[in-house]
């Protein structure tokens, strides 16, 4: 099976603070399945590392205000053009993140506060009929 990967849980340095975040049970899915790497914030044009960024009021902002949502968006488009050429059923997303985020996501206040939702590249995979999945429950593959 082929499944799109957030790129930082492979090791990619590409997270907003210029950093990996890799997750030996991802990588471990490479002995059963393609894993094909995704970044929607790179794709997306936004550099490394960059401010961070939150969902406030549908929009994505950056912590010093600025507005980021066409490229977040312009990512998950790019993400979900890769994952159909490549035919992925699946995707395994970085926890909390406003791209990857699968049914938590931080507030918009940068306070570490967490509240249900998606990110805009998981929202977009889930309504184009893909599996997706935090890494953090990465077991139910």
């Amino acid at each position: 099976m082929n499944i799109l990967v957030s790129a930082c849980l492979l090791g990619l340095a590409c997270r907003y603070q210029g950093i990996a975040k890799e997750d030996p049970a991802v990588l471990a899915l490479a002995g059963r399945h393609t894993l094909i790497p995704t970044c929607p914030e790179v794709y997306g044009g936004l550099p490394t590392p960059r401010e961070p960024s939150e969902i406030v009021n549908g929009r994505v902002l950056s912590q010093s205000g600025a507005d980021v949502t066409a490229q977040f968006a312009k990512g998950a488009q790019e993400s979900l053009l890769l994952a159909q050429q490549l035919h992925c059923t699946c995707a395994v997303l970085m926890d909390r993140s406003p791209s990857c985020g699968v049914g938590m996501i931080y507030d918009g206040t940068f306070s570490g506060t967490l509240i249900e939702g998606d990110g805009l590249t998981a929202r977009l995979l889930k309504e184009q009929g893909l599996r997706v999945l935090p890494a953090s429950r990465i077991g139910e593959l």
